[in-house]
């Protein structure tokens, strides 16, 4: 008995067919589209195997870690991609404002903000993982029984279904989630922004030059005797 691989396309919906009204901050249709690819790819793959009598293959194709490798490999694009587009926005906020390169490498996000940025991106993903679960569950059992009866098989269909599903409300989180990381980083664009340079430098360089070239005026200008060394050199 030949494995029925069923048709996960239709499944994925907005993640083959976007429907948006404006375009995402950050590029992510071609991560997207990859996505959807892969695990188009995996059902396809899932149904040669099984055409060619090899049903555990097939299982293999289109169980929990496939469908969660595609998942954490989109995830992670996403996340340096955000990442890259805020470094680029913070060093330009920094540049605008002439702040000193010497700062620019403390103000990049760091590998622990990288970090917390890709799970903020992930936290969509809950219901995904919920349904993989679903199906590691139906694939180990049609695994051990095989080829079972109908409904162990239908079983393992309808996970595949709930897992497209799933995987479609979980990227479209994950859009969501980039556009907040806008707001989120916001106020430290503000901040670089709003900075400015210290003046104190200034005062303690040029206090000084600016009180010398006083004092040397009204020396010169005979409101002020010179002093010894200076009436020599100058001839007084």
């Amino acid at each position: 008995m030949n494995l029925a691989v069923p048709e996960v396309g239709p499944a994925l919906g907005r993640l083959i067919v976007p429907r948006r009204l404006t375009e995402p901050w950050v590029p992510l249709d071609d991560v997207r589209e990859d996505l959807a690819t892969r695990v188009m790819e995996s059902a396809g793959a899932a149904r040669r195997d099984a055409a060619d009598a090899a049903p555990a293959r097939a299982l293999g194709q289109l169980d929990r870690a496939a469908w969660s490798g595609a998942w954490e490999e989109a995830v992670r694009r996403t996340a340096e991609r955000v990442a890259a587009a805020l470094d680029r926005e913070i060093a330009l906020a920094a540049r605008r404002v002439r702040m000193p390169r010497r700062r620019h490498p403390g103000l990049m996000l760091s590998a622990a903000e990288r970090r917390a940025l890709a799970a903020r991106l992930a936290s969509g993903g809950d219901g995904f993982e919920q349904a993989l679960d679903a199906v590691g569950r139906a694939t180990d059992v049609l695994r051990q029984v095989w080829p079972g009866d109908p409904e162990i098989r239908g079983d393992w269909q309808d996970g595949q279904l709930l897992a497209a599903r799933r995987l479609e409300a979980a990227w479209l989180a994950l859009e969501a989630q980039v556009e907040r990381e806008r707001t989120r980083w916001a106020p430290e664009l503000q901040a670089i922004l709003s900075w400015r340079p210290a003046r104190w430098p200034i005062l303690a360089i040029w206090a000084p030059l600016a009180a010398f070239a006083i004092w040397l005026g009204l020396v010169l200008g005979g409101y002020l005797p010179a002093p010894a060394w200076l009436a020599e050199r100058l001839g007084f």
